[in-house]
């Protein structure tokens, strides 16, 4: 293969992978006087606000209002559902805590998707916005009466929690919430009236997720991601960043799904229809004052227009971003998933590594075993670019001899093209066809990058082990020895490969090459560390037999100029 094109094939690697990564998706025009604005300026620990250290408003005090119905002490109720362990506060009927149960953080507990460290006057998960603002902090501060006992179990059949309020100005308010055996998926109805009028209140999930979820592998090229709003409409789907939020809160249409993410989880409304959502960030300095050690979060707020009289039925799903149980939930679901690009490979790559790991147990080996199917449906294009590399080579001489008959001439002379003119004559002669060496390999190169973006983004591999030091396949190798036997088989790799002559700089670059793959896989996951690894051996591997198969190459003398 000419030098330069597999520089260029390099490169192209390069681009594109960092081509996901910093070009943002689009975003609609901020709406004037959005409140997600002001919320975002106002609130205590706010970005902006913290960041300048002004300290926070004092609460006003409630207006003292005599309650109907409520409750005469703060109560929460748990609910287990086998994948869930969701605890519930009867102060204005929120969610305190959503732990998944199979996912457990740096500190060994479950991760817990409802943050805890932002400041208290913030709103909790599924708190209730009204356009009166003194109302909303009396509902929200409540104390609702529920019917639960303390610990409930939904693993086996589905929980419905109850919470009802009233008081003597005639504000009542009931809220549902239906949790599912085995599930990720949350059901809220909730209904608000003021003296008899229906509202349609928003519905508020608060602060989070949070950047402080945001752990795993990444790579310099393809970073782990930080919080980031998501949400998608007309089946379109666009992420923005904490940073971006401001210039457009606010968002209106149809949506699929809307809510936030982080690199491995999300939390999203499903199918909530004709919404409007807004969107906030929230900046949490560090106690230390290091401003490098700040949390971020992005919170979200949506008000259901398609149920003018409040939320009914309406679904978040808040949980992992696993392909096949975002997929149970919504086939539209999965999109919240970022493949980038190569969405379109990565979805059948992901089904077969699950395929396999059913039967094999590990992951780490099921990378391999996929990395051997794939190498062995790509055989035959190898095969045909190895053999058509040979014969470029058989020539090389000849092509040397004439490119020097017009080595003097500059490349806008006219007479350069009779050099072109010698060598299509030369290959049509020896029967070789120049493209046939690189069209080949370049097919193949999709699957690779596919399979690149799969073991970046797929939450499959997260705590996932392979063996001995390797406990984790998405995150770096730890003792950094799979990128230096992936530096190692890259020069094994070039050193096998048919030389097609290539100016000395090309080569220096080229012998670059292991140097820079090394560096990258350094901060990259182990698990794509060994595919690239298990590749390259199965690649030279399939030299070794091109090399029986064809024989040895036989050299042209050069022809003197």
């Amino acid at each position: 293969m000419e030098r330069r094109l597999l520089l260029a094939i390099v490169l192209t690697f390069i681009v594109l992978t960092a081509y996901q990564w910093l070009v943002p998706s689009p975003t609609t025009s901020p709406r004037a006087g959005s409140p997600a604005t002001a919320r975002a300026e106002q609130a205590p620990g706010g970005g902006a606000v913290q960041a300048q250290g002004v300290p926070a408003p004092t609460p006003v005090p409630l207006p003292a209002v005599e309650t109907l119905k409520a409750d005469t002490a703060e109560r929460t109720v748990a609910v287990d559902n086998g994948l869930v362990h969701a605890v519930f506060s009867n102060r204005g009927a929120t969610l305190d805590s959503w732990a998944l149960s199979g996912y457990p953080g740096p500190d060994g507990k479950p991760v817990d998707l409802v943050p805890h460290e932002v400041p208290p006057n913030q709103p909790k998960p599924f708190s209730l916005e009204l356009d009166d603002a003194s109302k909303s902090a009396r509902l929200n501060s409540a104390l609702f009466t529920t019917s639960s006992g303390a610990t409930l179990d939904a693993r086996t059949a589905p929980v419905t929690v109850s919470f009802d309020y009233e008081d003597a100005a005639g504000l009542r308010a009931s809220k549902q919430f239906r949790i599912e055996p085995n599930s990720y998926v949350i059901t809220i109805t909730a209904s608000v009236t003021d003296g008899g009028r229906s509202m349609n209140p928003t519905v508020q999930w608060g602060p989070g997720l949070g950047d402080i979820l945001a752990t795993g592998g990444g790579s310099m090229f393809k970073p782990v991601r930080k919080a980031q709003a998501v949400y998608s409409i007309g089946h379109s789907v666009s992420r923005v960043l904490a940073p971006k939020l401001a210039e457009a809160p606010n968002h209106q249409g149809t949506f699929e799904f809307a809510g936030v993410e982080t690199h491995y989880f999300t939390s999203v409304a499903v199918k909530p229809g004709t919404a409007d959502v807004e969107y906030y960030a929230l900046s949490i300095p560090a106690k230390t004052g290091d401003a490098s050690l700040s949390r971020d979060y992005i919170g979200y707020d949506i008000r259901f227009q398609s149920t003018p009289n409040g939320p009914t039925n309406a679904r978040f799903f808040v949980g992992p971003k696993h392909f096949e149980t975002m997929r149970r939930v919504d086939v539209d679901l999965v999109r919240a998933i970022w493949f980038g690009m190569f969405a379109f490979l990565c979805v059948p790559l992901l089904s077969a590594l699950n395929w396999l790991h059913g039967f094999l147990g590990n992951y780490g080996w099921s990378i391999i075993a996929l990395t051997v199917i794939i190498n062995a449906a790509m055989f035959p294009l190898r095969h045909k670019s190895n053999v058509s590399m040979r014969k470029m080579q058989a020539i090389q001489p000849q092509v040397k001899a004439i490119q020097d008959r017009y080595a003097k001439l500059k490349a806008t002379d006219p007479a350069r093209q009779k050099m072109n003119t010698e060598l299509m004559e030369l290959y049509r002669q020896k029967g070789v066809n120049p493209a046939s060496g690189c069209v080949p390999m370049l097919l193949t190169f999709p699957v690779l990058f596919a399979f690149y973006s799969l073991l970046s983004e797929a939450i499959e591999l997260r705590g996932q082990p392979f063996i001995l030091w390797i406990h984790d396949l998405a995150v770096p190798d730890p003792y950094y020895v799979t990128p230096i036997l992936v530096g190692a088989s890259q020069i094994l790799q070039q050193r096998m490969m048919p030389m097609t002559g290539g100016d000395p700089v090309q080569q220096k670059m080229m012998m670059f090459m292991p140097v820079f793959f090394t560096f990258l896989f350094i901060t990259s996951p182990a698990g794509l560390a060994l595919y690239w690894f298990a590749s390259n051996v199965l690649i030279m591997g399939q030299q070794l037999l091109t090399n029986r198969l064809a024989g040895p190459p036989a050299l042209m003398k050069k022809v003197d100029a």
